[in-house]
């Protein structure tokens, strides 16, 4: 057999749906329980016929032991007595009754105890030579012998004769049963009609019942996977672009169909959100390049600006030079500081910020108390807006500032502090109240700046902290900028192990709140607000 014709039927059962193959399993499994259930009751239907036929050979072989020869001489001559006839007749239907001597020599065979009525079987057994030592070896078992002609078989036994001198209490008997046997037979078919019989009534009810249960099974295959149809029709349109489709539940949530469902239905709803965080963050990435682009692109035009005015000649007086390379000073500050959050972001994202680093910058950790960041924070407001009321406060505006000791990194912190003020000017109305509040709460150093404007939405607050994410979409430089700020102040604060919150509400103003660990070794050094 070719490598081609092996693998031909494997390729076809791989292409045969499921519920073809569920049912040719079924029906396979049927046909081969009812056949072994058909050979296990046909093999125990004949053992037990073979054995009421030995049973009664047995009896009957005991009977004619004891008879001499001549019997069956008179029997094949219609002198047999009627109620031997009788007795072995129903005993045996038609048996055939041999007298053989010692040497296994027939002496006389009855074949017709049952006269004209016996017209079957009429060929009788073909015995095999059983002389005395052959009758003793076989122990009065019966065994099976085929038909002098046809296809009937006979089941025999041989037994040895009872000597007439032992029936009659004599001294000794003649020389005709002096060693010799009777062989009683019966024929097999009967035993072999019914068994046939059976094997037929087995073969036509077991077709008919494997078309009905073969038709049954289809439409109950059908039934059961009916859901998997569902389910292929779902993924067929989520594959066409429809990500909010669900699963149907149609089981329950203990049956296979039910887990299936559950489970799809959960990787579902993490495709659909992995899909929308993908897009948001590909939004938020278009945004963050076009703000970049732009605010990358307002000092570089300065400053290529300035630079053709001075290089054409148009800037020549000493003071025009002057005011000219201070406007170029301050655009490359600009242009720094922006180049510098993108770096300092991209950092981040290689390596997190920690006390040692080899890809980020390492924090210089130090006793640092909160409450000079807050004072200075108050000084920048009132640089940045002289106008602004600003007041300094406890934690959640309550009593007097209080020292916040922590060990922190001061530079990196004034970065954070900065950030928020400068948040806090630049999105708020002008004339807008500030509040700085600084201290301690349970085992947190606090420093929150709060304000009272506009406020934020839940949707906003949400996001906030995202890198490139802004509020205020507009790209004007005195609302706009790239959204970096106030993801430096989340990733400088959960550096130093700690959590920046925001408590807002549209109306309501803003919060901005640090929580670092409280450094309690460190004490707070005096006149610091002075």
């Amino acid at each position: 057999m070719s490598t081609r014709n092996w693998l031909r039927p494997r390729v076809m059962w791989g292409r045969a749906s499921l519920r073809s193959r569920v049912l040719l399993i079924a029906v396979v499994l049927l046909t081969a329980g009812f056949t072994a259930f058909s050979l296990v009751t046909g093999n125990a239907l004949r053992a037990y016929m073979v054995d009421r036929v030995d049973a009664q050979l047995r009896a009957s072989a005991q009977v004619f032991a004891l008879l001499p020869p001549t019997v069956a001489k008179n029997g094949a001559d219609g002198k047999m007595p009627p109620g031997l006839t009788d007795f072995s007749t129903e005993v045996l239907g038609n048996p055939v009754i041999t007298y053989v001597d010692k040497d296994g020599v027939v002496e006389s065979s009855i074949d017709s105890l049952a006269g004209p009525k016996r017209t079957e079987d009429a060929s009788g057994p073909d015995l095999p030579g059983l002389d005395a030592s052959a009758v003793a070896a076989r122990a009065g078992k019966a065994f099976t012998v085929a038909g002098t002609s046809g296809d009937t078989r006979w089941r025999s036994i041989a037994v040895p004769r009872v000597p007439r001198a032992v029936l009659s209490g004599g001294g000794g008997g003649t020389a005709d049963d002096a060693g010799g046997s009777v062989i009683v037979s019966a024929s097999m078919s009967q035993v072999d009609g019914t068994v046939d019989r059976m094997w037929h009534i087995y073969e036509t009810t077991g077709l008919g019942l494997l078309v009905v249960l073969g038709l049954a099974g289809w439409f109950a295959v059908r039934s059961g996977l009916r859901p998997l149809t569902r389910i292929e029709q779902t993924a067929a349109e989520i594959a066409a672009g429809d990500l909010s489709r669900r699963v149907p539940e149609l089981a329950g949530p203990h049956t296979e169909m039910g887990r299936l469902a559950t489970a799809l239905n959960g990787m579902l709803a993490q495709v659909e959100t992995a899909f929308a965080a993908r897009a948001e963050s590909e939004a938020r990435m278009t945004r963050f390049v076009a703000d970049a682009s732009h605010e990358l692109r307002t000092p570089l035009a300065g400053i290529k600006g300035l630079t053709d005015l001075h290089r054409m000649g148009a800037v020549s007086d000493r003071a025009d030079i002057d005011a000219t390379m201070a406007r170029i000073a301050r655009e490359s500050d600009r242009l720094a500081r922006l180049v510098e959050d993108m770096l300092l972001l991209a950092r981040f994202d290689e390596h997190s910020l920690g006390t040692t680093g080899d890809s980020g910058p390492a924090l210089e950790l130090a006793p640092t108390d909160l409450r000079t960041l807050a004072a200075d924070a108050l000084h920048d407001v009132r640089a940045l807006d002289a106008t602004r009321p600003v007041t300094l406060t406890g934690p959640h505006g309550v009593g007097a500032p209080a020292s916040a000791p922590a060990l922190a990194d001061e530079a990196r912190l004034r970065q954070v502090v900065t950030n928020l003020v400068g948040n806090a000017v630049a999105h708020t109305p002008p004339g807008t109240a500030i509040r700085i509040g600084v201290g301690t709460v349970g085992e947190d150093a606090v420093l929150e700046v709060a304000d009272e404007g506009p406020g934020l939405t839940p949707a906003q607050t949400a996001h906030i902290f995202e890198r490139f994410y802004r509020a205020d979409t507009s790209r004007t430089r005195a609302t706009g900028g790239a959204g970096l700020g106030l993801a430096i102040v989340e990733s400088l604060v959960t550096a130093h192990a700690g959590r920046v919150e925001i408590d807002s509400a549209p109306g309501r103003g803003a919060t901005f709140r640090v929580r670092l660990p409280l450094h309690s070794e460190l004490r707070a050094p005096a006149g610091v607000l002075g």
